[in-house]
């Protein structure tokens, strides 16, 4: 006790020489909440159930520091408490329970999670359990808080870039929070924190006038299905910030479109543009996902989509892999009518004739606006592509030299893996509703589909490191990394992917120099 107190006099003396208390260190553990230290023992011991009750994960940062207390600090009362509980206080039992974390911790320590023993109804002993760390060892405490709360090797590890880095975003750190609520939680639990969500966005796009930097903060975490289709066209600049002029704008572009049709597309079959539309009409069967493609509604909507993209931009024209962009598109405004959830099995049969023509236009000039950024991967000899792969593989050579070396040694070119990255936005990499989830971020994030996306490839691939340095063979090599296993993918993935991905542009952002040797 002697040494208990003067612990808590140097505590008392370090905090009196520096303004307010001990400031949280973020990442590290720290004790459960202490009932006594905050006087609620005091008023009352509320009955503790028997069996070990899991501690519900914050999901946030903001919660997380709001919840948190310091282990250390200890409030001017702290010695008058202890005092006054230590006289409602079985001596016995607050002995024999202290021996018993002792020994527990003492036998268990080396196990990575430490579950409670059930404790018998006839003991008071849960109740005073919290009681021993104050008027024992604290560092004893705080061991077995970190035993209790670790979590498991693997789980660990899936997490251990985000750890290094505090630079996440608000809406980015949301977003890892999401995903351990989904693992961990009940359906209802989740459905309310979307339900939430879903809400925050209706309030911001209810107002005369939306605020698009707010619009993007919360879109960065994911966007909820029922606002989707009007946050993509606010954030890609289709429709205005201002409320009331939305209508005849959506009138406006959409007659302007349809223009174009009428203009253009009977010149589908002339010598000068055959050439374009054959190849337009080889390249969508192709598209994924197949029930989407071929139904004979779509190839039309796509076929008159890309020609007239191809018609009024001369200097690219249509390039293989642009055709890819339409569907995220199309999928994400088509779903507003439509009770699928699953994005790779929609049907437009349902769908009247006139919504599909709105539609058709929405997303030719949505994607035109995506295509107006990242132009220079698509003209002659496709340079910004080949200059976006060239950069990929001077960020992996700095980020994970170990991965950079070991597809050189077995002579694994960026091009022959990464182009196809760049050429489709890791389309064909990731299923249909990982993409639109990616470009929730892309749409909400400062050039995302051209400088944002480099970061997300390097992520990507570093994603895959344990089984690109088991891969010995240069064909191996490359089969592998053409057919990543995404299959099963999900939010929770893309959540990760794109974490781990602003942890690298933060960590680049004001180094100029950093792609160069």
């Amino acid at each position: 006790m002697a040494s208990d107190g003067a612990r808590k006099q140097f505590w008392k003396r370090s905090n009196s020489k520096v303004p307010g208390s001990i400031q949280h260190v973020y990442g590290a553990q720290h004790p459960p909440f202490d009932p006594l230290l905050h006087g609620t023992l005091l008023k009352s011991t509320p009955k503790v159930p028997t069996t070990p009750v899991k501690a519900k994960r914050v999901s946030t940062f903001q919660e997380f520091e709001s919840n948190t207390s310091d282990a250390w600090d200890a409030g001017e009362d702290d010695d008058e408490l202890l005092a006054m509980a230590a006289e409602s206080l079985n001596t016995e039992v607050v002995m024999e329970t202290a021996h018993r974390v002792l020994r527990n911790h003492s036998q268990r320590q080396a196990r990575p999670v430490l579950q409670e023993e059930p404790v018998p109804t006839q003991e008071p002993a849960p109740a005073a359990e919290p009681l021993t760390a104050p008027s024992g060892d604290l560092r004893l405490v705080k061991s077995v808080s970190e035993s209790h709360t670790s979590c498991p090797e693997e789980t660990a590890s899936n997490v251990i870039p985000l750890q290094r880095s505090q630079s996440l975003p608000h809406s980015a750190t949301t977003a890892v929070g999401g995903t351990s609520d989904m693992s961990t939680l009940g359906g209802s639990a989740l459905s309310e924190r979307e339900a939430y969500r879903l809400d925050k966005f209706k309030q911001l796009l209810a107002g005369p006038h939306t605020d698009l930097e707010e619009l993007r903060k919360l879109s960065w975490s994911g966007i909820p299905k029922p606002v989707r289709p009007i946050t993509w066209k606010l954030l890609s600049g289709y429709l205005p910030a201002n409320v009331d002029r939305r209508p005849a704008t959506l009138q406006r572009k959409q007659k302007e479109y349809f223009a174009f049709i009428e203009h253009y597309y009977d010149s589908r079959n002339d010598e000068a543009h055959q050439d374009t539309y054959r190849q337009i009409h080889i390249d969508i069967p192709r598209m994924s996902p197949e029930a989407l493609i071929l139904q004979p509604k779509v190839t039309e909507i796509f076929e008159r989509i890309l020609f007239i993209w191809a018609i009024r931009h001369p200097a690219s024209g249509y390039v293989q892999g642009i055709n890819d962009l339409v569907t995220p598109f199309f999928v994400v405004f088509i779903c507003e009518y439509i009770e699928e959830e699953d994005v790779d099995a929609v049907d437009v049969s349902s769908v009247p004739e006139e919504v599909l023509r709105n539609i058709e236009a929405d997303t030719y000039w949505c994607m035109s606006k995506l295509l107006d950024g990242i132009q220079d991967n698509y003209t002659f000899a496709q340079p910004g592509i080949q200059m976006k792969v060239k950069m990929l593989e001077e960020l992996v050579s700095r980020i994970d030299e170990q991965v950079h070396r070991h597809l050189d040694q077995h002579e694994v070119r960026y091009l022959q893996f990464a182009f196809r990255w760049m050429n489709n936005l890791l389309m064909r990499e990731v299923p249909l509703r990982c993409t639109v989830r990616l470009w929730d971020t892309y749409q909400s994030e400062p050039e995302g589909f051209s400088h944002f996306h480099l970061y997300v490839c390097a992520a990507f691939l570093v994603r895959w490191r344990k089984e690109i340095l088991e891969e010995r063979d240069f064909q191996e090599l490359l089969l592998f990394l053409q057919n990543l296993p995404t299959a099963r993918w999900g939010d929770e993935d893309i959540s990760l992917l794109l974490a781990e991905a602003y942890r690298l542009k933060f960590v680049f952002a004001d180094a100029p120099n950093h792609y160069k040797k």
